[in-house]
């Protein structure tokens, strides 16, 4: 009777954790969650791009401060660091407990894992690290994907298992009514 009890919580929990059940909602269901997707991807990813520009600007002010005073040795470490910082800056914001950059926030947009649950650190480095290849390789024309789909997903998002909903849309869906 006690394991009982015990599931039945380990599954309250899951429930209050999870935007929905098996796979996303269609958009024919549920076309608030992907309402105006497309355009609010672009301009939250340019937000992303203005505050990792800055990041950069800071980093590079001050770590070549370090990097002077110890004669070059560091300009090595400050480079690795520039170079992860874009990686660092998704996938420790989309994997921790908002599931969404900076910019998202803004635009009110939330990544989800495909079966309703938040994406972990893992997916959201799979997502960070197929956006950087595929936009890398085809030059951003991977936004193209999003126009044969009524989800508005990418191809990256496709291939790390995430859809990208309007959250307060998605807040209204966990509530109760």
């Amino acid at each position: 009777m006690g394991a009982l009890s015990i599931s039945k919580l380990e599954d309250s929990r899951d429930a209050e954790t999870r935007a929905w059940l098996n796979e996303a909602p269609d958009p024919l269901d549920a076309p608030e969650l992907y309402d105006g997707i497309r355009t609010k991807r672009l301009v939250a990813y340019g937000i992303d791009l203005a505050i990792i520009l800055c990041l950069w600007l800071a980093l590079w002010v001050f770590g070549s401060v370090f990097a002077l005073i110890t004669l070059g040795l560091l300009f090595p470490v400050l480079s690795l660091a520039a170079f992860l910082l874009p990686f660092a800056y998704h996938t420790l914001l989309i994997g921790g407990a908002s599931n969404a950059t900076l910019g998202m926030r803004v635009m009110d947009l939330r990544v989800v894992a495909w079966n309703g649950h938040r994406p972990g650190y893992a997916q959201a480095a799979l997502q960070t690290v197929l956006f950087i290849a595929s936009a890398a390789l085809t030059n951003f024309l991977i936004l193209g994907v999003s126009f044969f789909n009524p989800r508005g997903r990418c191809l990256h998002d496709f291939l790390a298992g995430t859809v990208i909903v309007n959250d307060l849309h998605l807040r209204r869906l966990r509530s109760p009514a």
